[in-house]
């Protein structure tokens, strides 16, 4: 691992198999990436993303829900698990639980998660038959800054699928998932290197505020 790599760390959290972590681990094995994941953190110990991690020789935790009723005890304690590693960026990969207003002002503008939509269209869940349903010719995912607001904060840079005659609800996740797996490492990389920073709630790429998303 070259010094550039230890300079800059990450945590990612995950709730499933972790398909968008692979890629970032994928990534930071290069210098592409100047990154190291220092510690993936599930709230489920069954997905799929730990494994993932112990296989590359990362810290893998757990957080169980049931021991944490109340979404502040949770972060509580995911604020705790955090400061073991005091990361450099947090990375939101598939977890699925909203996070509080109080753990998002501690990392403001130091946690990120992609969207399988391009936003601001279709936030939330089910964003792929919802697309279907609206009639829409394209289709993506967006990497964003995480804010309170749900799927809301500032847009860093989207990838675009065409919706496709025929299309089900699985056939364009798994197309949308393809463009996930180059845009999130690629978006992370301008972070990682300090190209892309995030001033008083917006993304400043080059010196430059980044009024529009990259589109990819």
């Amino acid at each position: 691992m070259t010094a550039q790599h230890a300079d800059f760390s990450a945590v990612v959290l995950v709730s499933g198999g972790g398909s968008n972590l692979q890629a970032l681990i994928d990534a930071a094995a290069t210098p592409a990436l100047p990154m190291k994941i220092a510690a993936v953190i599930s709230d489920r110990p069954d997905a799929g993303g730990l494994a993932r991690a112990r296989k590359a020789g990362i810290d893998a935790l757990t957080l169980q829900k049931t021991d944490y009723p109340q979404p502040d005890q949770f972060d509580a304690a995911l604020s705790a698990m955090l400061d073991l590693y005091l990361p450099d960026i947090v990375i939101l990969a598939g977890f699925m639980r909203i996070l509080t207003a109080s753990l998002v002002h501690r990392y403001a503008g130091r946690i990120v998660n992609i969207h399988p939509s391009l936003l601001p269209k279709f936030p939330g869940l089910h964003t792929h038959q919802r697309a279907l349903d609206a009639g829409e010719r394209e289709h993506g995912c967006t990497v964003h800054f995480v804010t309170e607001e749900l799927d809301g904060g500032p847009r860093i840079v989207q990838g675009r699928v065409p919706v496709r005659p025929g299309d089900s609800a699985e056939q364009l996740a798994a197309r949308v998932l393809e463009i996930e797996h180059k845009l999130y490492p690629y978006a992370v990389r301008l972070i990682a290197s300090g190209r892309l920073v995030c001033k008083r709630g917006e993304p400043w790429l080059d010196g430059q505020r980044l009024r529009e998303p990259l589109q990819i």
